[in-house]
């Protein structure tokens, strides 16, 4: 049994995270300071003699004695990371140092949980580990993608400069249930609408794509990059290689939710990607992972969550 620390471990990931790790015979301790997490993520998960909740923000210090860090914190969509642009910079930057500083007294190995968005608007397709991206560092999605990118330098130079055992994973486009519904990205807009009856709103023409991972292929691989030795750092790349067009998926989920609603073109926001696919032939070579999740089996569960969650009539808070 190790002891296992999830920061951000109320929120969408993070709680599945929290989860899977219990199930599998771990202690774990999760952190959130709710700004997106919530606790009907986790409420299932109180009972277990295992588990213990930390409302605490990452960007202050904080004194844990634990085997192992998945570093989670962070708001990932782009209405609630640009909210507060500086705090989402100050989230990745000192949450990252307070963390690592941690790692470093307590000799825990820590993983990050990267981003696609480091990419920006790529100018290789598919994105592999090696590319070094084309991002904007003034435009307003800055905050997070600079950010992640200077969380990532911040754990290599801790693992060369103090022996920090690090994994750097980059997390594309993933959807599954306790995704926030007002989070504002393409997969919960999409349902939530369909299931409203609403038009569904699609920025630009529908035709940049993006490729999504369900939930459960994520953690695999995130669990597995783990438990690889010591001196292997990342950044490895979990995606789904699996390209649509955003039309594509307006389709899908009009057609699953046997929906009336019709689709309504806005203009593209600045600095939004017009494709996104992963190269994840590392991850294949190293630990054996590739999603498998059909993007349908993962839809038909997603739009399950939403149906309920629109039933019992609960209330989430907007930014």
């Amino acid at each position: 049994m190790k002891c296992i620390l999830v920061t951000g471990g109320a929120g969408f990931i993070g709680s599945h995270l929290c989860e899977r790790l219990l199930n599998e015979g771990n202690e774990v301790i999760c952190l959130d300071n709710f700004f997106t997490g919530r606790k009907d993520n986790i409420i299932h998960l109180m009972d277990n003699h295992h588990f213990e909740l930390v409302r605490h923000d990452i960007t202050r210090e904080i004194f844990l004695e634990v085997d192992q860090i998945y570093n989670l914190a962070c708001p990932a969509s782009p209405i609630h990371y640009q909210y507060n642009p500086i705090k989402t910079v100050k989230t990745n930057v000192m949450g990252a140092v307070n963390m690592l500083g941690m790692a470093k007294r307590i000799r825990a190995k820590i993983l990050q949980a990267s981003t696609s968005e480091v990419y920006g608007d790529p100018m290789v397709h598919p994105q592999n580990e090696e590319y070094w991206g084309n991002v904007n560092p003034v435009g307003k999605r800055s905050c997070y993608d600079e950010g992640k990118r200077c969380a990532e330098t911040l754990f290599m130079d801790y693992h060369n400069q103090n022996g920090v055992i690090i994994k750097i994973v980059r997390i594309f486009n993933t959807y599954g249930p306790r995704m926030l519904p007002d989070d504002g990205r393409v997969v919960s807009n999409f349902i939530i609408q369909a299931l409203k009856g609403q038009d569904i709103t699609i920025y630009g023409d529908g035709s940049h794509t993006r490729s999504f991972q369900y939930v459960d292929d994520l953690l695999e691989g995130m669990l597995r990059f783990m438990d690889t030795p010591d001196v292997i750092t990342g950044p490895i790349n979990i995606g789904n290689e699996n390209e649509f067009r955003i039309k594509e998926l307006a389709d899908v989920i009009i057609e699953m939710t046997g929906s009336g609603s019709r689709i309504k073109y806005l203009p593209l926001p600045d600095n939004d990607p017009v494709r996104r696919r992963p190269d994840t032939s590392y991850a294949r070579e190293l630990i054996d992972w590739e999603a498998g999740v059909d993007l349908r089996e993962g839809l038909k569960k997603t739009i399950a969550y939403f149906e309920r969650l629109l039933t019992s009539g609960k209330k989430f808070r907007s930014v």
